[in-house]
């Protein structure tokens, strides 16, 4: 009987970096500065929100590193929660990555990428049917543009890709994250030779929704640009040295992604005024045009997409090892495990995930969507940094060839603002959190059924 073929650990430190770095840096570091100004009013207050999510996102990272030496299994969280809390939470977390947060995303940095090729090409934004019933965006009729039409074709090309195997998929994500950083590099360069724009517009403001409202919702923004940092873990059973390349491309990472953060936003303020980012959906277009004319615009478009390229093909890489690692244990359906005899991946894990990907960039706006995965997302982020207290406690064993820098204090920050953000996004958007909690408690007759299925076994 031959043998079943297994995953094989073909990534290095490199590309696991560029996971880390090209998931994270998508469309959100181009569109949400302009959220951002309309909730907290001035240019100081948005870079101060920006390092907060930094730091945030740093102490998660520093905590998911100790787990993730200790446990550097496929499926990241998905291993966390399990050995933490049992079976049943673990379920719910690969449920909702698979059916909220991970094809959520990979949805929303789509529609984005179609977005900024409607500079070149307009008529994406075309409507092209309207479904006369109420399931669009706000309860409207759900309008189908062609640039929707083109957000699907590239997550099917991009899952086509990664079917063929990780190195491939790696070594895509490593060139193409190290082109989204030049761009980005280049465009705040390019602000500061050019002398386009004045410090005083640092200085300036806009009237805003303020209090703690307001700079609730723009870390909620700033976190969804900072999201996908655990993306790494997904693929652990996949790196080479896991408990160096995996810490490494962490907190490294981490910490790249808010320096370029960080300096395109002063790049952004220190060209246009406040007034000028709250009334710009393009922000860096925005920018761009000041100091590079008419061609600005359309330079940073493309940066735009080869940014949201990476991040697609980084989450469809990574998130696909979720479901997979459910299915093997025998609490998701069976044929998810499928690893292919050639390639080595998770081919129908990879397939379904972008079909399903597919289907909810039909359900909204960037705005509507980004916020529906952030809610989902952190509920189980918080969970997963807890878990590094109970693995401690009930795990004393374990080996651990990293241990988290700032235990106890640094994971228990993250958990409480984890659970500040779940509460107040609950409050502020009761529609799409009712949504996202709605799926994830759907997933538990799932579990049962498919834990009775696995006892018979």
């Amino acid at each position: 009987m031959s043998q079943k073929p297994d995953l094989l650990r073909t990534l290095g430190s490199w590309e696991a970096m560029a996971i880390v770095v090209g998931t994270v840096i998508g469309s959100g570091i181009f569109l949400v500065p302009k959220a951002m100004v309309l909730n907290v009013g001035t240019p100081e207050k948005v870079l101060l929100v920006w390092v907060a999510g930094g730091l945030l996102s740093l102490f998660g990272a520093l905590t998911y590193a100790e787990l993730a030496a200790a446990l550097p299994h496929v499926g990241g969280e998905y291993v966390y929660l399990r050995e933490a809390y049992g079976p049943l939470w673990s379920f719910l977390y690969g449920w909702t990555q698979f059916w909220v947060a991970k094809s959520g995303s990979i949805a929303t940095l789509a529609t984005a990428f179609a977005y900024y090729l409607a500079n070149f090409v307009p008529r994406l934004e075309t409507t092209i049917f309207q479904v006369g019933l109420p399931i669009g965006p706000k309860g409207g009729p759900l309008a189908i543009t062609e640039g929707q039409i083109l957000a699907m074709a590239l997550i099917l090309a991009l899952a086509w890709l990664n079917y063929f195997g990780v190195k491939l998929g790696g070594r895509v994500q490593a060139q193409v994250t190290a082109i989204k950083v030049g761009l980005i590099v280049a465009l705040v360069v390019l602000a500061a030779l050019l002398g386009a724009g004045t410090a005083d517009n640092l200085s300036t403001s806009v009237v805003a929704v303020g209090g703690i409202s307001g700079w609730v919702a723009a870390m909620v923004a700033a976190l969804w640009a900072y999201d996908g940092w655990n993306n790494v873990n997904m693929v652990a059973s996949e790196i080479q040295q896991p408990q160096r390349n995996i810490p490494r491309a962490l907190i490294l990472g981490t910490l790249v992604v808010a320096a370029l953060y960080l300096a395109a936003n002063v790049c952004y303020f220190f060209v246009l005024s406040a007034t000028e980012v709250a009334t710009s959906d393009r922000v860096a277009a925005a920018a761009a045009r000041k100091f590079l004319g008419s061609a600005g615009g359309g330079a940073v478009a493309v940066a735009a997409m080869v940014s949201i390229f990476a991040a697609l093909n980084g989450s469809l890489l990574s998130g696909s090892r979720v479901p997979f690692a459910m299915a093997r244990d025998g609490f998701f359906f069976p044929s998810f495990a499928g690893i292919h005899r050639e390639h080595r991946t998770p081919h129908v894990s990879i397939l379904w995930l972008s079909v399903w990907s597919c289907l909810l960039t039909l359900s909204g706006r960037y705005e509507e969507l980004y916020t529906y995965v952030i809610f989902a997302s952190w509920i189980l982020y918080g969970m997963t940094t807890a878990s590094v207290f109970v693995l401690r406690w009930r795990r004393p064993d374990l080996p651990r060839p990293y241990r988290t820098l700032g235990y106890p204090v640094v994971p228990a920050l993250f958990v409480l603002a984890a659970g500040f953000l779940v509460t107040v996004t609950l409050l502020n958007s009761p529609r799409e959190s009712v949504m996202g909690l709605t799926l994830i408690a759907a997933g538990i007759p799932f579990f049962i059924r498919w834990r009775k299925r696995r006892a018979a076994v």
